[in-house]
């Protein structure tokens, strides 16, 4: 209690050394409202002088995580990147979305972007897998090789797995940059 009654004599001490240089009263009113959110609960770390609602100042639009590709999953606050690489594992073009998000519906996205070289292949992985994502890839003339899912109906017999082995190289290109980071 002694150290902390001495830390607020210093505080008293230093306050009376500002007194002079107030003017119109604009510091003792703004400790004395600091005082008084001492008394009612803890501040926010967005102290303001007032607490009434009011609108943005400018144009900008307001801020949030809608824009920036951020999402809750499994494993936390996380980001999902969507890459597409070219055969040598080196990645050409990317696509974030949040965490939460599923792969399938990024598919066509992965597709468009990048620079206009027409692929002979496109390999991805189970999240990848549906009906309307390979039916995307054979109408843009590329063969499709994702794996099918466990419980999807009406597999075909055959399945590329020596080309699918080829996905390898994707995963060392990441592993690349996240070495390189």
């Amino acid at each position: 209690m002694a150290r902390a009654a001495g830390a607020v004599r210093t505080l008293e001490q230093r306050l009376e050394t500002l007194r002079p240089l107030e003017q119109g009263r604009r510091i003792r009113g703004l400790l004395r409202h600091a005082r008084l959110h001492e008394f009612v609960g803890a501040s926010d770390p967005d102290v303001r002088f007032n607490d009434r609602a009011r609108a943005r100042i400018g144009r900008r639009s307001q801020r949030g995580q809608d824009a920036q590709a951020l999402g809750r999953s499994r494993g936390g606050f996380t980001t999902k990147i969507h890459a597409k690489s070219d055969a040598s594992g080196d990645i050409i073009a990317f696509d974030l979305t949040g965490g939460e998000a599923a792969d399938a519906p990024h598919f066509e996205t992965l597709l468009d972007i990048g620079p206009d070289i027409q692929p002979r292949v496109v390999i991805c992985d189970k999240g990848y897998a549906s009906k309307d994502n390979r039916a995307a890839a054979r109408s843009r003339g590329v063969a499709p090789v994702i794996p099918y899912k466990a419980n999807e109906k009406n597999k075909p017999a055959f399945f590329a797995r020596t080309l699918y082995k080829a996905r390898s190289r994707i995963e060392q290109g990441f592993g690349r940059l996240r070495r390189g980071r």
